[in-house]
């Protein structure tokens, strides 16, 4: 009896899909490989690789997602700002997108971390860190970025929980709460701009000499924004909870949460071992339809664009799927 089989008897309903059988047979199904040429290859099992293969599943395009299982938002607790799914946990998303994807057969999912990818002819050659090799046609990075923590005490526990990077995400959740944003500059006056509809209680804390044009000092006087430019030493926090935060010069002061931007990396090298081109951001530079100055290798989800969210990353692999399917049907046909 093969996956779709026993779905079908179970039967695929809401309530179903949320349970984790369907995700362990897929896992468990795709664990041992009897073939390594696909035409399709996912580096990132998360939100964006996932939507790829949804598409790619539905067309019946032979497809290899490779995971390693370390998605950006794990320790979120909560998404949003996802329509149908708004407050669900990361780990719930995707565990109802895994049983779903559960029902294409030509879906296989290889738990593991590519390390390494070459150019060969018609296509890629991909090897994982257990040096299993895979060949395929096209390729799509979902490897998403990893976020560079300050070596702040209590700012790692607190990141994703009560250390936010986005409004959109999170803002309406700690609202009307009194509010620090880690941040200096362009930055800091922009995300002032936007919290200061969801709280009147904003401090800026620049951690060193403001860095304002006149007119933005203007302006966040005017709105009763704080500007702190003493340095941090510490986040006092319980359970990632944010209660204060702790200057160098040994004073401290009460906030319930906070904004930060903080520095990023991608996930995987092996887009620069392709020669993908890079934005001045950090992204893979890719075009309107998540190709990347690479012929045959594309890439979505937070690798590739400023938008941080679980609803640009489905929306950039739904996308990725389709483009893709397209040129392999006008190769073939």
């Amino acid at each position: 009896m093969n996956r779709r089989e026993i779905i079908q008897l179970i039967g695929v309903s809401g309530p179903v899909l949320t349970l984790p059988k369907p995700i362990s047979l897929f896992a468990q199904h795709n664990s041992k490989m009897d073939n390594n040429e696909f035409e399709v290859i996912i580096i990132g099992g998360s939100y964006a690789g996932l939507s790829t293969a949804l598409s790619l599943g539905r067309s019946l395009r032979e497809t290899l997602i490779i995971d390693a299982g370390r998605p950006c938002n794990r320790q979120t607790p909560h998404s949003h700002n996802f329509l149908t799914q708004d407050g669900s946990s990361p780990r719930e998303i995707a565990k109802i997108a895994k049983s779903q994807l559960a029902i294409y057969d030509s879906i296989k999912l290889y738990n593991g971390l590519a390390v390494s990818g070459k150019k060969i002819k018609n296509g890629f050659k991909i090897t994982t860190s257990n040096g299993d090799i895979f060949t395929v046609k096209k390729l799509v990075f979902a490897s998403g970025i990893k976020d560079i923590m300050p070596d702040t005490p209590g700012f790692s526990q607190c990141w994703g929980i009560s250390v936010v990077h986005c409004p959109y995400c999170h803002g309406y959740e700690i609202r009307n709460k009194k509010t620090a944003i880690i941040a200096n500059g362009e930055r800091a006056f922009h995300l002032a701009s936007l919290v200061n509809n969801l709280t009147r209680e904003i401090t800026i804390i620049t951690s060193g000499t403001k860095k304002f044009k006149e007119n933005q000092l203007d302006t966040l006087k005017q709105y009763n924004i704080e500007i702190v430019e003493k340095e941090i030493s510490a986040l006092e926090h319980k359970n990632g909870q944010l209660e204060n935060i702790v200057f160098k010069d040994g004073s401290k002061e009460n906030y319930a949460c906070a904004y930060a931007s903080v520095p990023f990396t991608q996930n995987s090298t092996i887009p620069k071992q392709l020669g993908c081109k890079f934005t001045e951001h950090g992204h893979i530079e890719v075009n309107s339809m998540q190709k990347t100055t690479e012929e045959g290798v594309f890439a979505c989800g937070d690798n590739s664009t400023l938008m941080r969210s679980v609803a640009i990353a489905v929306s950039g692999g739904n996308v990725t799927g389709a483009v893709i399917n397209n040129e392999l049907t006008q190769e073939s046909f």
